[in-house]
């Protein structure tokens, strides 16, 4: 048996991984349990210690070491499989693409789809020369969208200040942990985890790339849109495949090929980017050094297979092989049931609910975010505008009907809301 170390393993991705094409030949073991590492107070030095000695402790051979979470999963891959000799991506790659501030050095020296951006000190009091309002302003490492907000003059720019300032030390201080174990130039390490960034807003239509590189190979193996909810920062839904023109796509794919060789990430990877179809400008808003595990039931749908392939086959040092439109389904989407003010949940759909809809309506599954009794703003990870309440994957022939069954979810998933 091949041994596959998972950090933060989940049942439901270790239920996506063991339906992997081979899967009989390989074992997959928790390395840490998520709750240990995705946590708003992150000890990265304990994590690593203690992912080190379950590792050492492990009696027979350890085959891969992989991740699909961000910080501090894709931090904390990298420094256990250099130990092992084990094929990764270097430290250094990763955090060019996790450190916000970084990661735009590095997509200055070699493209020029960017925004314009600058480092901020947490007592500063107006934006970095040569980035206007209106802007965002983001640590330069955070969970999701969180601590990220959009400000439109000084006023609102001292106060988003305040707030990062008071909530920054949890993740800050462990991505300061994980900087230490770099070689890292004198400007990212006089930032340091701590700092900010503040970069003018883009707009436009969100599309995101997946591929990887492995140093002989580069592909792009999957395109998705990302929609927002209207007038709102707070995404909606993903779906795939993307409905943007070839010529764009291909477009994406040299950008993207451009950066990762530049950063010489040699891993999978997904990028985020705005597209201006007024326009046409393009913008890139983040590379993150991981594939998406968001997208593995995208990719089963339409592919055939869900992008975690991706993920152990570089773990194990192979090009990956990733089929194209064999799945059952045309067209997929994620989606994310949300309500943008905060309140106590005194009815949420049950578990009988949910298997209801997921039996009536072909090609659904339904994940329930904000169980009975939650104060919203209690709930982890959320964005700085609204609070997610359920994810819902549909799968259909065309996309009418990918909306359709969306709408027949929802009816069916009763949430009863009381003043928070």
């Amino acid at each position: 048996m091949t041994n596959i170390f998972v950090l933060g393993l989940d049942e439901q991705n270790r239920a996506t991984l063991s339906a992997l094409p081979g899967a009989e030949q390989y074992r997959f073991h928790q390395l840490l349990r998520r709750d240990e590492l995705v946590k708003e107070e992150i000890e990265w030095d304990n994590a690593l210690a203690a992912a080190q000695s379950r590792l050492d402790g492990f009696d027979g051979s350890v085959d891969a070491v992989v991740g699909y979470w961000d910080f501090p999963v894709s931090s904390l891959v990298p420094v256990l499989c250099a130990r092992r000799g084990l094929p990764c991506a270097s430290l250094e790659a990763v955090l060019k693409c996790e450190h916000k501030y970084w990661s735009r050095l590095e997509q200055r020296r070699s493209i020029d789809e960017h925004p314009r951006f600058g480092l901020v000190e947490l007592d500063d009091r107006q934006p970095p020369d040569g980035v206007g309002y209106p802007l965002w302003l983001k640590p330069v490492k955070a969970f999701s969208s969180a601590l990220a907000f959009r400000v439109h003059d000084d006023g609102q720019f001292r106060a988003a200040l305040e707030t990062i300032r008071a909530r920054i030390g949890g993740i800050g201080g462990a991505f300061d942990a994980a900087l230490r174990h770099a070689d890292v130039p004198d400007e990212v390490a006089e930032a340091g985890g701590q700092a900010c960034l503040a970069e003018e807003a883009v707009s436009g239509n969100q599309v995101t790339v997946e591929g990887y590189d492995d140093g002989s190979q580069f592909r792009i193996y999957g395109v998705i849109d990302s929609h927002n909810y209207e007038g709102s920062p707070s995404f909606e839904r993903y779906q795939y495949p993307s409905s943007l023109p070839r010529e764009l796509t291909d477009r994406l794919a040299e950008i993207s090929r451009r950066v990762i060789r530049r950063i010489g990430l040699r891993s999978v990877f997904n990028i985020e980017y705005f597209w201006d179809p007024g326009s046409g400008e393009v913008h890139l808003l983040e590379i993150n050094p991981r594939h998406s595990q968001s997208h593995a039931r995208l990719f089963e749908q339409v592919d055939g297979v869900p992008n975690h392939k991706c993920m152990v086959d570089m773990g194990l040092g192979r090009t990956p092989e990733f089929p194209h439109r064999q799945g059952r389904y045309a067209v997929a989407a994620k989606w994310f049931h949300r309500r943008f003010e905060d309140a106590t949940v005194v009815r949420a759909p049950t578990a009988e609910d949910v298997a209801r809809v997921e039996r009536e309506i072909p090609g659904v599954a339904v994940e329930i975010a904000a169980p009975r009794g939650v104060r919203l703003s209690d709930m982890p990870e959320q964005d700085s505008y609204s609070y997610n309440l359920a994810v819902v994957h549909v799968a259909a022939s065309d996309e009418q009907e990918l909306h359709r069954k969306y709408s027949d979810c929802i009816r069916s998933l009763p949430f009863e809301f009381a003043a928070a």
